[in-house]
């Protein structure tokens, strides 16, 4: 069969035509004329209710042995809604910050906040003390959810913590944890299981209706200024990832001259979701696209590829992948050969050979790969496609998305924009360029975030008047307007000189998907006073893409003082496991500045990169993820 069937402006007609699923309005939302999806659930209550109506005795959530259907953990989050509501006196709008590893309680709470109303605060567990508590507070949140390690570091600030922001419960997920232990903590299963007030009337006509622009989830990003940034996204901007998730299949499908799909038959498929509940690709994508489809989520608490492969087998987990150093364990594990339907790549860029081995191992499963941002409500996600064999799940994104055969003859492109988003390549003089010309990809649509929480300064430099936002990513568009992007958030001087404010390029680090501020990294090693100037640059690693390097300069009082294992206990101390850097170089002479008195870091790259691998060569190291 000769492909295209169909052009993409025909595929497009067709996906977005009359009564789709994906018919397009135009609405006024927050004073701009916008393109919305016509039938897109009103507020995340009702996308839930929806699909527990529909799928109500089928398997919601795997974990660790356990097995609850949609209609079990429905029964558990109304439960809690109510316990909360009552108890804790949680209301519409009210925050409630859950900060865990993944674990069921995690979805179950996540969908109790969305019963009454409650605005979920996704936290990064892995945060150490200072940024943890930061965005506990910044949000001021009314109720905490915590496993037992996040109970662990913040207990010596819990006391002062709560009373400063008004918390009024603390309750500790883990069902075999003592919180008696930690004073002012108490058991989340004590405290539901004993509840015997009424909560069924959770969902009773005397509740605050969810509006599409109410507030829906904030969840956090990492900013210039070193601390995490709370995106703050409404009903309608977390939504539309659901629709948006299913247009690379159904437009991939259309393409072959196929038609739109329906309701899958045959056995219930999982969704493997090893990556964290409180990144946007574990919930905004991974867990919106499970619930609206009916399928199993099958959490893992840690990534261990074995596990990940013997899960997959046992549950009938047809779509899997994640950040590209676990495309690329699947590769190398037991699994190889497996017929998978659907293998994604997402977090950070997948590099050409990643994907070429991938297809020579999972030859039967359909390779995708997409771009997108937190403020954009979505990084990656696993949605229902076809081809001519099966049916299959396969990875797309907000900002653009690649998939089917059009990913095939495109392999280094993320994909073309949904049929609500615009995408804009912009240069540092500000003006949009033409078609392979190369610029700042700004992003458009009714996905993009309201703002960031309570920081209307930074909310203003990355978010224009007319909704556009700045990725400070560099990419080009070609004739089609396929995206391509160049470099992930990095101060690209040989592109831009910053000779021009329109531009928003940030200086980060990402490592196995998870996206690191230079300036958190170089503030922590600061807290050291011996050191006069501190550089973090990213080095090149197979599995995770980049690792964290610190190049410092010494003060001149204690050069030769100064080991490189005395601030690796710095850093230890002040930032989360996956910041702290693989290595530190110890220099004694200042670095070169620029006018403005910015340290200038492309020959400390350069320099970092060659010890790097100087220490590959004669140790082999490895990183975990």
């Amino acid at each position: 069969m000769s492909w295209p069937r169909r052009s993409l402006a025909e595929a497009e007609a067709i996906l977005c035509g009359p009564g789709s699923p994906h018919e397009i309005e135009t609405r006024l939302v927050d004073g701009r004329l916008q393109r919305v999806y016509k039938h897109l659930a009103p507020s995340l209550r009702d996308f839930w209710l929806s699909s527990v109506e529909k799928y109500h005795n089928d398997t919601y959530v795997v974990f660790e042995g356990e097995r609850l259907t949609y209609g079990q953990v429905h029964e558990y989050a109304l439960k809690a809604a109510g316990v909360y509501y009552s108890t804790y006196g949680v209301r519409k709008g009210d925050r409630i910050c859950i900060c865990s590893r993944n674990c069921s309680e995690f979805t179950i709470n996540w969908w109790a906040c969305h019963l009454l109303g409650a605005v979920p605060v996704l936290v990064n567990a892995w945060l150490p003390l200072v940024p943890l508590k930061y965005c506990i507070v910044h949000t001021q949140c009314r109720l905490l959810l915590i496993d037992i390690e996040r109970a662990a570091v913040l207990e010596p600030v819990l006391t002062a913590m709560c009373s400063e922001i008004g918390v009024t419960g603390v309750l500790v997920l883990d069902a075999s944890c003592d919180a008696s232990l930690r004073k002012g903590m108490e058991r989340y299963h004590d405290v539901v299981n004993d509840f015997v007030g009424h909560w069924r009337n959770v969902l009773d006509e005397t509740y605050p209706a969810i509006h599409p622009e109410d507030n829906a989830a904030i969840m956090f990003t990492s900013g210039t200024t070193g601390l995490p940034k709370g995106v703050l996204s409404t009903q309608r901007q977390f939504l539309t990832n659901s629709l948006n998730t299913v247009v690379g299949s159904r437009r991939a499908a259309l393409r072959r001259g196929e038609n739109l799909i329906s309701t899958p038959s045959g056995p219930q498929k999982g969704a493997l979701i090893a990556v964290p509940l409180f990144h946007v690709t574990g919930t905004t994508s991974y867990t919106m696209m499970a619930t609206m489809l009916g399928m199993k989520i099958v959490l893992m608490r840690k990534w261990i590829v074995e596990d990940a492969a013997n899960l997959i087998r046992l549950e009938n987990v047809c779509v899997a992948g994640g950040v590209p150093a676990m495309v690329s364990d699947l590769i190398d594990s037991s699994l190889a050969g497996y017929r998978l339907e659907g293998l994604f790549f997402g977090g950070s860029p997948a590099p050409e050979i990643l994907t070429e081995r991938a297809r020579q191992v999972f030859p039967g499963a359909q390779l995708s790969q997409g771009y997108g941002l937190t403020e954009t409500n979505s990084i990656s996600v696993g949605v229902r496609g076809c081809n001519r064999h099966h049916r299959y799940l396969i990875y797309v994104i907000v900002g653009g998305q690649n998939a089917g055969e059009d990913y095939v003859t495109r392999p280094s492109s993320t994909g073309r924009a949904c049929p609500v988003n615009d995408i804009m390549i912009i240069n540092k003089a500000g003006a949009c360029v033409p078609p392979g010309e190369v610029g700042e990809i700004w992003l458009r649509g009714p996905n993009v975030m309201k703002e960031y929480w309570h920081d209307p300064e930074a909310t203003s430099k990355i978010l224009t008047s007319d909704g556009w936002l700045k990725s400070g990513d560099i990419g080009s568009m070609d004739e089609d307007g396929f995206l391509y992007v160049k470099d992930r958030s990095k101060c690209n001087e040989r592109l831009f000189k910053r000779r021009s404010n329109a531009l928003l390029v940030k200086d980060v680090i990402i490592r196995g998907g998870e996206t690191m501020s230079s300036v958190s990294i170089e503030n922590a090693l600061y807290t050291d006073p011996r050191i006069l100037e501190v550089a973090a640059v990213g080095v090149p690693d197979k599995r995770l893409g980049e690792l964290v390097a610190v190049v410092v300069s010494i003060k001149a009082p204690y050069r030769g003082q100064v080991t490189e294992a005395s601030l690796m206990l710095v850093a230890q101390k002040n930032l989360p496991r996956y910041a702290i850097p693989v290595m530190i170089i110890l220099r004694d002479e200042p670095f070169q500045l620029t006018p403005s008195g910015k340290i200038i870091k492309g020959e400390l790259r350069k320099l970092a990169r060659w010890h790097w691998e100087k220490r590959c060569a004669n140790a082999q190291p490895t990183a975990n993820l």
